[in-house]
């Protein structure tokens, strides 16, 4: 497993590569990554993407075109049509409760408290599809792919899990609606009870201005860090690019 940023993580599993909402580009409309660049070696192989809502910074179609074109990219219900009228053939959609199997592994979406439409939770017009988490598995293991989300009634029902991929905090000074911090990330741990918790979401893109002041320097590395302190030692702190230091078993 690595954490490429922001929310993409790349995991192989049961022969499959799997990427979780892919953003591999310099820049993310207004957005820059301010962490080393991505190699394409990052998704070779991708056979598999999991989508968990329409915003820019988890769908963004610069990422996906870079892809292999065999690869099927997992959509919440209703984005299908969306996508494939921008170029994206393979795409199936998955709406909450709903399975697919893809070989060895079976993806379940999962609710997710997150704004679905495409341009933010205050406007009204363009594409919308309810934002949903993944729930990954083989015969032998078993992830929690969050999304963004914030808590939820019926989170507790998810667990436990090997691992949970969940985010901290996002891009920008603030957060909106539909978000965990690292205090309530603390909490979805003791819902989900994950053996390993991977703090996503965090330190990999902003604003360029914004990204040399003061508070955007700390917001761009404590999160993880506040949520490590609260949650214990199942967390997993790892940097952007970085391999996923997982225990032996996972």
């Amino acid at each position: 497993m690595r954490f490429l940023g922001h929310s993409t993580v790349r995991m192989e599993l049961a022969g499959h590569v799997i990427l979780t909402d892919p953003v591999l580009t310099p820049r993310v409309g207004p957005l820059v990554r301010v962490v080393p660049p991505l190699s394409p070696e990052a998704w070779a192989g991708t056979d598999l993407v999991l989508i968990s809502h329409i915003h820019g910074d988890h769908l963004h179609l610069p990422s996906l075109r870079l892809l292999p074109s065999s690869a099927v990219v997992v959509v919440p219900r209703g984005a299908g049509q969306w996508l494939r009228r921008r170029g994206i053939r393979n795409v199936s959609e998955l709406g909450v409760g709903q399975e697919l199997v893809h070989g060895a592994l079976r993806i379940t979406a999962t609710y997710a408290a997150h704004s679905g439409h495409r341009w933010g939770p205050r406007l009204t017009h363009g594409p919308h599809a309810p934002a949903v988490g993944h729930i990954v598995r083989t015969d032998d293991v078993r992830i929690y792919v969050a999304g963004d989300t914030d808590l939820f009634d019926g989170m507790t029902a998810l667990g436990p899990v090997d691992v949970a991929l969940l985010p901290v905090w996002g891009w920008g000074p603030s957060l909106g609606p539909g978000h965990l911090t690292p205090q309530r990330a603390t909490e979805a741990v003791k819902r989900v009870r994950p053996r390993i918790a991977v703090p996503v979401h965090w330190g990999t893109l902003a604003l360029p201005g914004l990204a040399r002041t003061p508070r955007m320097r700390r917001l761009l590395t404590e999160p993880p860090l506040e949520f490590a302190a609260a949650a214990g030692p199942a967390v997993v702190v790892t940097a952007p690019g970085a391999e996923v230091p997982l225990r032996q078993g996972i």
